[in-house]
Formats: structure tokens, C-alpha cells, sequence
């Protein structure tokens, strides 16, 4: 089993702040997003991977207890390589991911869901191996002594697009089939309990919980601020410069949109109310951002060419006249 350097996959060093880290990875799975290359095997690969190497070091307990894997790497190796010859447990100890009743999670799957809704075997071996499929557990005892199930920790990857109309996915844990239904608007990084979705609980004591986190993928051509969506949107120069009609695509419909003359490269237009839903408020929507990009023509033809220098030296004369 390889040893993969997270850190190396997202191009930010060791040191890197949360926001470096996910400012880098949208760069990248923008980049290799399976909707701009549909086929290609390098490319889905590298967004698994990706994906994977986020996933961990998002979380600032994955993180920690990867950082220390990395310190300890040598002396698995000298244990010939084999996950079976290594202390894995003193990780799963001290993260959560072994409970005080040494009831193990057996659950053998990835740490997001696929898209028929089904966890499992997404991540590499080095993250199954590390985390135990992505799950870590605890477990506690409660007033009447009795332990409760352990906890479950999961995250899902959902689409910009699922994000705003809301989604349902189906997935199975643990022999048991769950449903989930996402509200529209949910936010990238939001955690959601689904009680008593956890382990079940040895000496009769109550279920444990499932924590799934929701990771908001990037989108090509839109990017989410809180309930905002901003996005750029290309104009020719002679509808900048006289005006007219445009068509501007939101997450719900494209729009018209009339467009001012003389409009500036890089201007600001705001459609209201074409953002995102708020979460858990219905009709309540943020507003969109439109950046025009003034686009230049190119090959003119001879005659286009002598009317931009009959338009040039109108301008001249012009204001040599105001003198």
C-alpha cells in the first residue's frame, strides 16, 4: 500500500489554513470535474482523488490524525507494508474511531456515496486502511450504565445543482437501507443527524447516531457565496457598446436581460432573487451577480477593418474640435 501525500495532491504545504485548502481543491475539481470531461478515465480518477485528499484534510481530526499517520509512516513500512502488521488501532483510539466498548464499526466503504446512492469503495486502500472506511465511531455509556450504539460519521458529495432544488439519496449502512431528503439550499460543510442511525447498542442500550457531513462539489460556471451565486457572462462589443437583449443562465431557467449601451468590461449586474434558496425557508431565494466579459471581435474583414478607422478618426476629430 502506498503512502499518499494529500498535501502533494492539492499543490499547498503542510502548514496550508482551511481556506488555502479548499481554495485549492475547488481549483482542482473544477478542473477535473467528470462534467467537463466526460470519458476521460485520467481525469475522473484525479477527482477521486482529489476528492479523497480533501475529504481528509477538511476535517480538522482527519487531518490531525493524518499528519501524525505521515510522522509514523516508517514504522509501518518496517512492518513489511501490511496493514495487518501495524498498530492501526492507536489512530482509531484517539480519534473516535474505536468506542470504549470495543464494538468496532464492520462496515467496509468509502466515505461518500456514489451515484446510484450506494456507500462503498470509493477511497483508496490507504484511506480504508487509515480510517476504516470513513466512519469513525464512539461510544458512551449512559445514566442507566448501559452503552449507547456507536456513532457514525459519513460525508456526501452533492451537486451545486442538488443544492438548489434540493435531493434524495438512498444509501445503505451497516445491512440497513436509509433515505435521505436534502432541503434546497443546504450549505457546503453542514452536518445532519440522523438519529439512532448508528451502530446498535450491546446490552440492549439505544442506537448510536449518523453525523453526515455535505460537501457542495464546485460548479464550471457558477460559484456559491453563502445564498449568492456569482457567474461571468460574455457580450460582443457592439451589444456593449449599443445596448440590447442578453441571455443569462441561472440554476433555475435562463433569463433575458437588457443591457444598457455603453457598458463597461467587468460591470456588475445583480438579478435579485436568482441565488440560492435559503435553507429551510421556502421563497426565499439570494440574488445573483452577473461580471459581463466585453468580448473583441476578431478577423474583420477588410471592410469592417476601414469602418473601426473611419469610427477611430470620427473620434479624433472630435475632440481635437472640444479645444
Amino acid at each position: 500500500m502506498d503512502y499518499k501525500d494529500y498535501y502533494k495532491i492539492l499543490g499547498v504545504s503542510k502548514t496550508a489554513s482551511a481556506d488555502e485548502i479548499k481554495k485549492a481543491y475547488r481549483k482542482l475539481a473544477v478542473k477535473y470535474h467528470p462534467d467537463k470531461n466526460k470519458g476521460d478515465k485520467a481525469a475522473e480518477d484525479k477527482f477521486k482523488e482529489v476528492s479523497e485528499a480533501y475529504n481528509v484534510l477538511s476535517n480538522p481530526e482527519k487531518r490531525k490524525q493524518y499528519d501524525q499517520m505521515g510522522a509514523n509512516w516508517n514504522q509501518y513500512r518496517q512492518a513489511g507494508g501490511d496493514p495487518a502488521g501495524f498498530d492501526w488501532s492507536q489512530y482509531s483510539r484517539q480519534y473516535g474511531g474505536a468506542s470504549q466498548s470495543g464494538y468496532g464499526f464492520d462496515g467496509n466503504f468509502g466515505d461518500f456515496f456514489d451515484e446510484a446512492g450506494t456507500a462503498g469503495g470509493s477511497f483508496s486502500s490507504f484511506f480504508q486502511n487509515m480510517f476504516g472506511g470513513g466512519f469513525g465511531a464512539t461510544g458512551r455509556a449512559g445514566r442507566s450504565g448501559r452503552f449507547k450504539g456507536q456513532d457514525y460519521q459519513a460525508s456526501l458529495e452533492i451537486s451545486l445543482e442538488e443544492a438548489y432544488r434540493g435531493a434524495t439519496r438512498q444509501f445503505t449502512v451497516n445491512g440497513q437501507q436509509l433515505r435521505i431528503k436534502l432541503k434546497p439550499g443546504i450549505e457546503d460543510g453542514q452536518s445532519l443527524k440522523l438519529k439512532g442511525k448508528g451502530a446498535p447498542a450491546p446490552q440492549g442500550g439505544s442506537a448510536g447516531d449518523l453525523y453526515l457531513t455535505i460537501h457542495v462539489l464546485p460548479h464550471p460556471q457558477w460559484t456559491r457565496e453563502g445564498n449568492d451565486i456569482r457567474a461571468t457572462v460574455e457580450v460582443d462589443l457592439y451589444t456593449a457598446v449599443l445596448g440590447g437583449k442578453i441571455t443569462v443562465p441561472t440554476l433555475s431557467k435562463p433569463v433575458q436581460l437588457t443591457l444598457p449601451p455603453y457598458t463597461q468590461n467587468d460591470k456588475v449586474l445583480r438579478l435579485k432573487g436568482k441565488g440560492m434558496p435559503v435553507y429551510g425557508k421556502e421563497d426565499l431565494f439570494g440574488d445573483m451577480y452577473v461580471q459581463v466579459k466585453v468580448v473583441l471581435p476578431q478577423r474583420l474583414s477588410a471592410e469592417e477593418k476601414e469602418l473601426f478607422r473611419q469610427l477611430k478618426t470620427l473620434k479624433e476629430n472630435k475632440y481635437a474640435n472640444t479645444y
